[in-house]
């Protein structure tokens, strides 16, 4: 015999020596003799019984996930039913390594008696013309099922090959040869019945040796396509059904299931669930990964593709990465690959999907996972460091850490030290309200001493278009006209801009991705132009902006487009709100709304109705009435 352990047993050819090598050692074997000894010598140096122990210890420890026939192939053929099993307890698979390697020495030729006649050799012929065997003698009806459904390549109806046929239904071969449903279903089953017959006949010899050796090469998962090319001839032309020889060569592998592309033994889901599992701690460099996946006996060549293939997942900068649904998850996957702040625009090319930018600095503003570490960057709270509140903060913050005034020299010469802004810009803000001038060059915070903030006659709750959201935000409802869409300003609710922190004579700057506005409050507070917020919307006349401020300084925006005609009326009244989901009645409707705008859980229809008065929000009442 000229097989050693590892050419029958295939996940010894994936697994790292440094695992085999202190499970299969053994003192009276040379080392690695799972690949240097054939199996006959080694079983006539320890026994059998020995053999098969070590390869249980293997199976307990390194291969639990795998199938038993995957782990010893020979098993489909003389345990077919345990073949389809995981491992059970060690003595059981013990038993039954020992019977199927002592079956495969038992067919190891016994010496022939001096004299006996030596079976002529059989000449070597193509593997294509061996497979042409089975069908010889098939009648061209026969050949026809054989052809356009038994061995139809499934992957041609994906749409990856316009034009060709799709595979043949029963009705279709029914109606073509003039005969029921049921008698092509019966040829169909004597077809493969005459298949499994040949493959048991010695003339199947050579058939089932590369079978053999195929699933050692394929292992767990790989590309569909890497069976046409596993040899040269697997894309031979049969000449009785006129289908390259892989196609049948495919429905031998028993196990395989495909799926996307790609050929996996056992469940495909299973596979990837055990994959997605290796990385359920975070992001693994993509060799490291690599290794791992080895170790569910996919190909070290096919790895990386496999990675890519498997539903949440993703390879990003060299690394594998788990890659949920949502926004939010997907941008934590990146900062954390990337281990360096990065800007909303550098995010979302990684990315790499259909995100709005802006969606993504709302995210990042409202997240508490992030955290703004400079005026355009953003990295995780996790990693520490000092959160970026805009210019102005900053400079109280240098105020505060002087112990109350400091010199605006070396304000300037903190931030941008640490950040990055301009000298010209940090002079502005100290220059600006919110501080005065103490001595030359010092300044501190204006009005330390002065009276309690500026209070409101209707506070946010009772101001117009204003909203709640679930994360306690309050939000102001913009409805989009010309003016907007032209550039102009507008104006802004008191009780609103309060809410931001702001009095009379106050200004407030705040950033977006396409540049900074400003709001002011003179005779009454307004809002600059967000013709570029809008211009990234698409908004037209009739949409609707929600804006809120962040605790960064940031313009959060949530886009909404107009109600679709012929809205019922308690979805209209929602949609102004920026509640678009479905709702069971109008009673929740009204529960919903009176969350938005203040109210206590529980509180009452008319109680709903009288605040929407008091606030003026007649738009939303209309549709109540």
């Amino acid at each position: 015999m000229n097989l050693s352990l590892s050419d029958i047993v295939p996940p010894l050819r994936w697994t790292a020596p440094s695992q085999v090598e202190p499970i299969a050692s053994d003192p009276g074997l040379p080392d690695a003799w799972w690949q240097a000894l054939p199996l006959d010598r080694a079983c006539a140096a320890v026994g059998t019984v020995q053999i098969a122990s070590r390869l249980a210890d293997l199976t307990s420890t390194c291969w639990a996930h795998l199938v038993l026939g995957d782990i010893l192939p020979l098993m489909r053929f003389t345990h077919p039913e345990e073949s389809l099993q995981t491992p059970g307890p060690r003595e059981i698979v013990h038993k039954l390594f020992i019977d199927v390697i002592d079956r495969l020495l038992a067919t190891e030729p016994a010496g022939e008696p001096a004299g006996a006649p030596v079976p002529p050799a059989l000449p070597e012929r193509p593997m294509a013309e061996v497979i042409d065997e089975i069908f010889a003698r098939l009648d061209d009806r026969q050949r026809a099922i054989a052809r356009d459904r038994l061995y139809y390549d499934t992957s041609q109806q994906s749409g990856q090959h316009p034009g060709q046929a799709q595979r043949a239904t029963l009705d279709e071969l029914a109606q073509r040869f003039s005969v029921t449903r049921e008698r092509i279903r019966q040829i169909e089953r004597d077809l493969r019945d005459h298949v499994l017959e040949w493959l048991r006949s010695p003339a199947a010899a050579p058939l089932n040796a590369h079978l053999a050796w195929l699933r050692t090469r394929l292992g767990s998962a790989v590309p569909a396509d890497d069976l046409a090319a596993a040899v040269p001839w697997h894309r031979t032309e049969l000449i009785t059904l006129a289908i390259p020889a892989w196609r049948f060569v495919r429905t031998l592998l028993t196990g395989y299931d495909q799926v996307d592309g790609w050929l996996v033994a056992g469940g495909v889901d299973e596979l990837r669930e055990k994959t997605r599992q290796l990385f359920a701690d975070g992001p693994r460099p993509l060799d490291e990964a690599v290794a791992q996946v080895a170790q569910l006996g996919v190909r070290e060549d096919v790895a990386e593709r496999w990675l890519a293939s498997v539903p949440q997942l993703r390879v990003l900068d060299g690394h594998v990465v788990p890659w949920p649904r949502s926004m939010g998850d997907k941008a934590e996957a990146v900062l954390a690959v990337s281990g360096a702040p990065l800007t909303p625009e550098e995010i979302q090319a990684r990315i790499g999907e259909d995100y709005s930018l802006v969606g993504l600095r709302n995210q990042l503003a409202a997240d508490e996972r992030f955290i703004r570490l400079d005026r355009s960057k953003y990295g995780l709270r996790r990693w520490g460091g000092e959160e970026y509140l805009g210019i102005r903060e900053m400079i109280s913050r240098e105020i505060e850490r002087a112990g109350g005034e400091a010199s605006v020299s070396t304000i300037v010469d903190n931030l941008t030290s640490r950040y990055d802004v301009s000298e010209s810009s940090i002079r502005a803000y100290a220059g600006g309200p919110g501080f005065e001038r103490t001595q030359r060059g010092y300044i501190r915070v204006a009005g330390q001493a002065q009276g309690e903030p500026y209070q409101p006659r209707r506070d946010v709750s009772m101001t117009r278009r204003c909203f709640r959201s679930r994360d306690g935000r309050w939000w102001h409802r913009v409805d989009v006209n010309a003016e907007h869409l032209r550039g102009s300003g507008s104006p802004l609710p008191t009780g609103f801009a309060a809410h931001l922190g702001m009095a009379p004579g106050g200004q407030l700057t705040v950033s977006t991705s396409s540049g900074e506005v400003v709001i002011s409050w003179h005779n009454q507070p307004t809002i600059g132009s967000i013709r570029n917020v809008l211009a990234d919307y698409n908004a037209s006349d009739g949409d609707h902006v929600f804006l809120t401020v962040s605790d960064g300084g940031e313009l959060l925006t949530r886009f909404l487009p107009a109600a679709a005609a012929g809205l019922p009326a308690i979805n209209q009244a929602l949609h102004l709100i920026g509640y678009t989901a479905p709702v069971a009645s109008e009673a929740e409707g009204l529960r919903l709304i009176g969350a938005r705008i203040g109210l206590a859980e529980g509180t009452g229809r008319e109680e709903v109705l009288d605040r929407l008065r008091d606030r003026g929000d007649r738009d939303i009442l209309r549709f109540l009435s």
